[in-house]
């Protein structure tokens, strides 16, 4: 079936498939002369070819309200096609609302800047109702868990740099981008800190315990390294992607016989903005250790602290288990 003929579509807010491709690659483009960070460059190519691919998939001679809302519908349901999401048979499992709002985020801003052009008079993302994206309700890992993982990464093949970055993911709570992108000289070991670069190029210093500067020195007194080499190398040579570090670490849940909790970058960083609270370390400087740049995205460990205080206590209460002593 042949959609290129949708309800009209007002010249005011759309554009042809031709001006799609065009204009994104002035809009790309206008990204890295805005020094935009590699994260956000790499998913604003990957979004927006991700949009073409679609709407030549359908057949559509442009792209405004309609065509957008067919795209949206897609990512969240397309992996109920035989296909798969985007033509491709390993995307068949639904994805999270997260996602949906990054390609939100990132088409709308893709929109917003062709209308700067002068392309068009107004953005038809204006009419596509942003998703609602809830807090993930990450389990942090426990420390029998921890504990697992680490000796799961003593037993591999790089098991001194499998080690180094669990203890480093423990102790920072870095993003896997972040830890992905670190250098050689983003490391001072004296100092025990780390540069890291986070979200819109903003660098922050994270510092580490005396634990992981071990683990790090012992990875690191061997290795001939050039200040500007990656500080992770892959079994490539290469520096780790966000994909082979999720990997390795998905590898060291199994290996680990963790079936009950996620074993991801991000729960690391769950479980140390969740540990770093409970032992007594206040939000502020949570926010600053995170990267966050507001109290409001920090507050959600707070919570989770907080509840976890509120189970500990109904589980130890000292006047309930008095009265159970008195029984």
């Amino acid at each position: 079936m042949n959609n290129s003929l949708l309800p009209s579509q007002n010249s005011e807010t759309a554009i042809s498939i031709t001006d799609v491709v065009k204009y994104s690659e002035g809009w790309l483009l206008d990204c890295e002369l805005k020094q935009h960070s590699a994260s956000t460059l790499q998913n604003r190519e990957l979004y927006i070819s991700k949009l073409v691919w679609f709407l030549r998939h359908k057949e559509y001679t442009s792209c405004g309200v309609d065509e957008l809302r067919s795209f949206f519908h897609h990512i969240t349901s397309g992996h109920k096609d035989p296909q798969g999401r985007f033509g491709n048979p390993a995307l068949k499992k639904p994805v999270k609302a997260g996602t949906v709002a990054a390609y939100h985020r990132h088409i709308r801003a893709f929109f917003n800047w062709v209308v700067d052009e002068g392309r068009i008079a107004s953005s038809p993302m204006v009419r596509i109702t942003p998703p609602v994206d809830r807090p993930d309700e990450v389990r942090p890992f426990t420390d029998a868990e921890v504990n697992s993982l680490i000796d799961a990464a003593k037993t591999t093949q790089n098991a001194k740099r499998d080690e180094a970055i669990l203890w480093l993911l423990l102790d920072t709570g870095i993003r896997a981008s972040e830890l992905c992108a670190l250098r050689f000289q983003d490391m001072d070991m004296g100092a025990k800190t780390v540069i890291v670069q986070g979200k819109g190029g903003k660098s922050r210093s994270v510092p580490f315990g005396r634990t992981p500067a071990k683990v790090l020195w012992q990875y690191l007194k061997d290795e001939g390294r050039e200040p500007d080499e990656p500080l992770f190398l892959s079994e490539r040579g290469a520096a780790f992607t966000r994909l082979g570090l999720l990997q390795m670490i998905e590898r060291l849940g199994k290996k680990a016989n963790l079936s009950s909790v996620r074993t991801s970058p991000h729960t690391f960083r769950h479980t140390f903005a969740v540990s770093f609270l409970r032992n007594g370390g206040n939000q502020f400087s949570l926010m600053s250790i995170l990267g966050h740049t507001s109290l409001e995205m920090t507050s959600r460990y707070v919570q989770f602290a907080q509840a976890d205080v509120e189970r500990q206590h109904r589980q130890f209460s000292p006047a309930d288990n008095l009265k159970k002593g008195r029984k």
